[in-house]
């Protein structure tokens, strides 16, 4: 089962939310290694590497979780770096977030995002949330 492990990259600024995937990891004993950036800037320095290190997490199966709304490099700012980057414009992204504008949707979608989810108000539903992405994307052939 060890090849089916994914390498996900939290990127997210709410603390909160942070402490729900990683509540709702444990509760469902999700064994994926769990990375954190707080930003678009700090999720592609761990993804590029910083100053001559290596990126810190593996480069095979790897998933990003994105939230939109950030400060320094928001959600749909990260996407477009991402895409424009060819070492990493393959890594899926799944939109994780409180947006439920139209426009905001459309534009992570044209970013070739794998899904778009709002944020479930309850950890509960959170935690539903979390096991469903789990079990997809154990099931899928990522690179």
């Amino acid at each position: 089962m060890e090849d089916k492990i994914i390498n996900v990259l939290l990127v997210e600024d709410d603390d909160v939310d942070i402490m729900n995937v990683r509540r709702a990891f444990v509760k469902h004993n999700i064994t994926n290694p769990l990375y954190v950036a707080e930003n678009g800037v700090e999720a592609l320095a761990m993804l590029r590497g910083r100053e001559g290190q290596p990126s810190v997490l593996p480069k095979e199966r790897r998933l990003i979780l994105l939230d939109l709304n950030m400060p320094r490099m928001n959600g749909l700012e990260f996407l477009h770096a991402l895409r424009q980057d060819p070492e990493l414009r393959s890594i899926p992204v799944i939109m994780l977030t409180t947006s439920n504008e139209e426009r905001d949707r459309i534009e992570a979608y044209n970013l070739n995002v794998a899904g778009y989810i709002l944020k479930p108000v309850t950890f509960s539903k959170f935690a539903e949330v979390m096991v469903a992405l789990n079990r997809y994307w154990t099931l899928c052939e990522l690179l």
